[in-house]
Order: structure tokens, then C-alpha cells, then sequence
């Protein structure tokens, strides 16, 4: 995790720091890291891939004023371009809103809803409950796809899309492709192959190794696998 922030990475090193009998405080790192030339510098760039303006149908957004409460409640869709030596490729990510895991992806050379489905796929095989869901995305051509919907319909999965064009309404998806690729994906690859490698094995360590500030510092896969095994003890 060599682009990992400066809290998460003081709250890892606290108790080896510890050991070493070496005693210094947030603000004190923060300082060291800073004199060392060591912060994190985030990269803003944004390239739009969703095309919204098509005569498919836009379905309701059911987030607004939901409280979210549990995982596999809410999956949060999006995709990402990513460019390796050979060309540019498409990243579509499955994302679970309570638990911040990432339960489905599919990485491919366009953004055909055939394999944007795939990362659907994937989270609904990865589930670990049959509780009611909502899958919500932006208005992107993939998502309102027969393909797509027809995935959603067969798993009784409710679909939920912004209600416009303000990419703040899907913010949580926009935030785990802006973590991948500004903590992980930053070196360009040479082929596919080697691409698909590092996003698997990206995605792993996202899930199961990095802390997340909104999770308390535990990780996504703790909170996921956690929780539903919570409620499935006081269901069964």
C-alpha cells in the first residue's frame, strides 16, 4: 500500500511503535512524514464513461433519506478507465455501501454491458445473505441495459439510478475507483494480463488489509463478514 494515508498508516504502525519504545503522537508523524516529503499528493483528474443521455429507461433513486444499516442492503455500481501499455481498459466495480467491500469486479477492453454484467455477477455469487437489495448506479447505457436489468429482475435485486446528472449522487462508487486507482492501480502495466493481476490482487488487499476511516479503521471484509454473520445467528 505505498500511496496509503497518513492516519491509516499511523494507526497501523502504532503498536510497532510501541514495541520500539518509540512514543510519537499524530500530529508529530503527520510533521515527520511532511519534513521527509513523504504526504500523499491525491491526483485529480476525472474522465467521464458514462453516457446518459439515451432512450432507455431511468429507474427511481431509492436512496435518498435511506438509512443503511447493514451490508448486502445497498450495491453501489460504477466504472473506471484504467490504461495499460497496449491500450485503455474499463474497470466495473461492485461495491457494498454498509461495508465498503468490494463484492464484484470485471475488468475489460470496452464498456459493452455484457461485460459490465459481469462484475454483477460476481457480487451476487459472493453474497452471503438473500435479504432484501438495492443496486443503484448512475444512468449509464450499461445499467439500464436489458442485460443488465434482466440480471437484477432474476435475483429480485430492486434497481436505483441518480435521478440526474450530479455524480455526487453515486459519490460512494466514485470514491472506491478513486481509491483504487490513486492508492494502487499507479504504475501502467504492460499488457492485460499483467493489469487484471494487479487489479485482483489490489482488490484483495483493499478488502482485506487496508483500514477505512468510515469503518472505524477495520477493514471492509471484517464489517462485511462480521455483520452478515450477526444477523444470520439472530434470523437462524
Amino acid at each position: 500500500m505505498p500511496r496509503i494515508g497518513t492516519r491509516k498508516l499511523y494507526y497501523l504502525l502504532q503498536r510497532q511503535l510501541l514495541d520500539m519504545n518509540m512514543k510519537i503522537g499524530r500530529d508529530a508523524f503527520f510533521d515527520y512524514l511532511r519534513r521527509e516529503q513523504l504526504l500523499i499528493k491525491p491526483n485529480k483528474r476525472y474522465t467521464k464513461t458514462t453516457f446518459s443521455k439515451h432512450w432507455l429507461h431511468k429507474h427511481t433513486n431509492h436512496l435518498r433519506q435511506l438509512n443503511i444499516y447493514r451490508p448486502e442492503q445497498v450495491f453501489v455500481s460504477d466504472i473506471t478507465y484504467i490504461k495499460s501499455m497496449e491500450r485503455t481498459h474499463y474497470l466495473s466495480l461492485v461495491t457494498d455501501a454498509y461495508s465498503r467491500k468490494i463484492v464484484g469486479y470485471k475488468l475489460s477492453d470496452d464498456m459493452s454491458a455484457e461485460n459490465v454484467v459481469q462484475a454483477l455477477k460476481m457480487a451476487i455469487t459472493n453474497r452471503n445473505t438473500e435479504l432484501p437489495l438495492i443496486h443503484h448506479s448512475d444512468r449509464g447505457l450499461q445499467y439500464c441495459s436489458q442485460i443488465y436489468q434482466e440480471v437484477l429482475s432474476d435475483n429480485k435485486i430492486v434497481p436505483s439510478m441518480t435521478d440526474g446528472y450530479d455524480c455526487y449522487q453515486n459519490a460512494l462508487a466514485e470514491r472506491i475507483n478513486g481509491i483504487l486507482k490513486q492508492e494502487f492501480l499507479i504504475h501502467k502495466c504492460k499488457t492485460a494480463t499483467q493489469l487484471e493481476r494487479l487489479v485482483r490482487e489490489s482488490v484483495e488487499i483493499y478488502n482485506t488489509k487496508r483500514p477505512h476511516l468510515s469503518l472505524q479503521m477495520k477493514t471492509p471484509n471484517f464489517v462485511h463478514e462480521k455483520t452478515c454473520e450477526e444477523i444470520l445467528t439472530r434470523l437462524f
